[in-house]
């Protein structure tokens, strides 16, 4: 897992509570090249009352005046979810999900997904982040409006049980929708990194791929973009996720960036091991020089190509006596320096 690529479509509530649309979407993921499809599991009366009503973002793009309306029109049931984990499995991508409230926390851990995710808005709620801690299953968390101390609170619990620090991987994220290039604040990764000593990752709000390649290049290894079928549906996340196109593409340019980065170790291709020895230099006869002539900075230069003594070796053989004679450009033989 360490040093991977892994790729989170987040499907979300982008379904409109039609499970064609959820199977389409797992398709989607999957062609695309992302390593999970993730979807939000809930029950309406479980989260929110009848009288919250909905955060700016969400009025505007689903001019839903309520969460509980919202959230009522764009779910899944639980035997929807089996159907689509069974699909996903027989499609070779993991799904994975957010749970809400209890009862669909349960649910997902009798699944037994690879991860279940906990959404920035749950990362306060003890409840589930216990009943987590004794679980068996690894956690991806996001930090979305979280300061460090609460982030530190919800460790300490979710480690009072059976779950290890590297069993959870934490996700740098601004719940803004999008989050402009001004909020993103991508030096978080680096802080967490520090801090955490786990995997980090990046949940994406920003528009366009830049903020993940950059992520990627900070050390982020999992990174969550929000998809869609199509922007003009209506949903509060519609116009913020990316089409099918577009997340191919995306896919394609962050694993293009994962290659360009490389390791840290110094390693050469084929081409540059061949352009070394013709581009690097050799010790060579300045000019004649007979068998037992004391070398000397004099008779000695370096020229290409490279595949003779180096000069780096020049002060070893300086004054002694040549064993050879050599004319002018001859390369010096590499037993002289013994």
């Amino acid at each position: 897992m360490k040093n991977k690529l892994n790729i989170i479509a987040e499907a979300g509530i982008n379904h409109n509570g039609d499970i064609n649309k959820a199977y389409k979407l797992i398709d989607f993921a999957k062609e695309s090249g992302a390593q999970f499809i993730k979807f939000q599991t809930f029950i309406p009366q479980n989260i929110v009352t009848k009288y919250a009503k909905t955060v700016t973002y969400q009025k505007n793009n689903s001019k839903e005046l309520y969460q509980y309306n919202l959230l009522k029109n764009n779910c899944l049931n639980f035997s929807d979810f089996t159907k689509l984990y069974n699909y996903a499995k027989k499609k070779r991508i993991d799904l994975i999900s957010s749970p809400f409230d209890d009862e669909s926390l349960d649910f997902l851990l009798k699944l037994k997904l690879k991860f279940i995710k906990i959404p920035s808005g749950e990362l306060t709620n003890y409840f589930m982040l216990k009943k987590l801690s004794s679980s068996n299953s690894k956690v991806i968390m996001s930090t979305g409006m979280s300061t460090f101390k609460e982030i530190n609170q919800a460790l300490e619990i979710l480690l009072q049980g059976k779950l290890k620090l590297n069993d959870i991987i934490l996700l740098h994220c601004v719940s803004n929708y999008p989050t402009t290039i001004s909020q993103v604040n991508l030096n978080n990764i680096i802080e967490m990194k520090k801090k955490y000593k786990t995997i980090i990752g990046f949940s994406d709000h920003t528009l366009g791929s830049t903020c993940s390649k950059i992520a990627i290049s900070l050390g982020a290894e999992y990174i969550e973009k929000h998809i869609t079928l199509n922007k003009k549906l209506k949903g509060p996340d519609h116009k913020i996720s990316l089409n099918k196109t577009e997340f191919k593409s995306f896919v394609k340019e962050l694993n293009e960036v994962k290659i360009i980065l490389g390791n840290y170790k110094r390693t050469f291709s084929k081409n540059e091991i061949e352009n070394r020895s013709k581009s690097r230099k050799s010790i060579v006869a300045k000019k004649n020089i007979l068998k037992n002539e004391i070398f000397s900075m004099k008779n000695l230069t370096a020229k290409r190509p490279g595949n003779g003594l180096s000069p780096m070796k020049i002060l070893k053989i300086l004054g002694k006596k040549s064993k050879y004679n050599y004319s002018l450009d001859d390369m010096i033989r590499k037993n002289e320096e013994f």
